[in-house]
């Protein structure tokens, strides 16, 4: 990328550079709050912690030890019929349900809040208020300890955690048009993307150092509990600069401010506007509801696979977010020069469809065990981060100027509207099937399929080509 780059505005060719630091301080904010969705939520604090033996009986818990001390794996049809791992399934299967409710609070709130920082200016002030309230949610998980009487406090901060998360991510998204132009919102969202898997292989690196240098036990509560407390840290620094380098856009001149119960009206007739003025908005929202639950998914429930049918330990959870984040990083990066190139709409389908593999790989190919699944994770992992970086990307070329808050509150309320789908399956596929909890990874690959068949049929936006 150039030292500079060409103003924030929907029309190419402004004259305004926009300098590089605040291309930089905007995709630092995916770094400070990476850790939340990989250290926490996906590779060390919910697989190797909420969703383990710490919270189960400890009469059922020590029904799991194997005679040589190690822990009972559920691979295969006879462990995965054990009480033990049914006890395992039930967890994975609760905070499934956690997150479906997490995902209707956003659905609820997401877009109305959005259309609020449009109207009265102030996407950078809600995105400080949400960036907080995540803070709050990560710091609250060094309270919980490894206890059955702790689990629901731990999944209802994950839950909380999610909704701040995605609620904040709004006005980020809204705020990508203060950095990019339509010639270079693929490469600004791509590094923003980058940035934030890069920043997750650092803090998992700071993980794997503190067990190597004998700081950290993954089979001692106080652990996770220091994790929760090391994560809400590293939000607190490296959110900074997004609020000291960017300045607050001003308010939309086509958005009203109106009442928070108002809102859901204006919110109808956004809806409304889309499905008749730009009726291609409308089923690309539709269609990246479905397959970004998918993702979304695969993020939550990945790592418990790993650790509750491949046996992947705490250490070796980490270690395999480091490789998956490295690729993710790279991939990202690259993908998005793929999406300047091609357009966003080629680089989703091939990496949904790309996800939809390795799902059944996964789930047939299970008797391979830890070696395959570090492989298919592998290939995964350079699936996920462009999907999700070209959506962005995508609905960015998509925005009217001036209600990029408003629609991308759409984006998060459709995506947490169909967000109950995936955890949803996920826990009623393995409660089905006795608590197994291997066939939870159905569900996902479900989701992802039908998302790739909607977006099929959706007009992709009309690509400006950089010079």
């Amino acid at each position: 990328m150039s030292e500079t780059t060409r103003p924030a505005t929907h029309a190419p060719g402004g004259d305004a550079p926009i300098p590089k630091r605040k291309v930089y301080a905007w995709a630092l904010w995916d770094w400070a709050t990476q850790p939340f969705n990989t250290v926490l939520l996906t590779f060390v604090w919910v697989p190797s912690f909420l969703t383990s033996y710490f919270f189960l009986e400890p009469g059922l818990a020590a029904e799991g030890v194997n005679a040589d001390g190690t822990r009972l794996n559920c691979d295969t049809s006879a462990n995965a019929l054990t009480a033990y791992c049914g006890g395992l399934g039930r967890l994975a299967a609760d905070l499934g349900w956690g997150i479906t409710i997490a995902g209707v609070l956003i659905a609820l709130l997401a877009p109305v809040l959005g259309q609020r920082a449009d109207a009265a200016g102030r996407k950078k002030m809600m995105l400080a208020i949400f960036t907080g309230l995540l803070v709050l949610s990560q710091f609250g998980m060094f309270f919980v300890d490894g206890a059955p009487a702790f689990f629901w406090f731990g999944v209802t901060l994950v839950a909380a955690g999610s909704v701040f998360s995605e609620i904040a991510n709004v006005n980020y998204y809204a705020l990508i048009v203060t950095v990019s132009t339509k010639k270079t919102v693929g490469r600004v969202s791509g590094l923003g993307w980058g940035f934030g898997y890069l920043g997750g292989i650092l803090a998992l690196a700071i993980v794997v150092g503190a067990i190597l240098g004998g700081l950290l036990d993954g089979t001692d509560p106080m652990t996770f509990r220091i994790v929760g407390l090391g994560a809400t840290i590293w939000t607190i620094v490296f959110a900074i600069p997004i609020f000291v380098a960017l300045p607050e856009p001003p308010a939309a001149v086509e958005s009203r401010k109106v009442g928070f119960f108002a809102g859901y009206v204006e919110l109808a007739r956004s809806i409304a506007r889309l499905w008749r003025d730009s009726r291609h908005t409308f089923w690309f929202l539709v269609a990246s509801a479905v397959y970004r639950d998918g993702l979304a998914a695969v993020f939550t429930f990945g790592a418990v696979i790993a650790g509750q049918v491949f046996g992947f330990g705490f250490t070796d959870l980490v270690i395999f977010g480091i490789a998956l984040n490295l690729v993710a990083g790279v991939s990202t990066i690259f993908a998005g020069k793929l999406d300047d190139r091609f357009g966003p709409k080629p680089v989703i389908l091939v990496s949904i469809g790309g996800l939809v593999v390795c799902c059944l790989v996964v789930f047939f190919g299970a008797a391979g065990g830890k070696a395959m699944f570090w492989v298919v994770g592998i290939v995964l992992a350079a699936f996920v981060g462009p999907a999700q970086a070209a959506s962005r990307s995508f609905l960015a070329r998509l925005a009217p100027e001036g209600r990029e808050g408003e629609l991308f509150g759409l984006y998060a309320t459709t995506g947490r509207a169909a967000g109950w789908m995936g955890a949803a399956l996920w826990g009623a596929a393995i409660a089905l099937f006795a608590n197994q909890t291997i066939y939870g990874i159905l569900g996902i690959a479900l989701i992802l399929a039908i998302g790739f068949v909607l977006l099929w049929f959706v007009r992709a936006p009309e690509q400006t080509h950089h010079v």
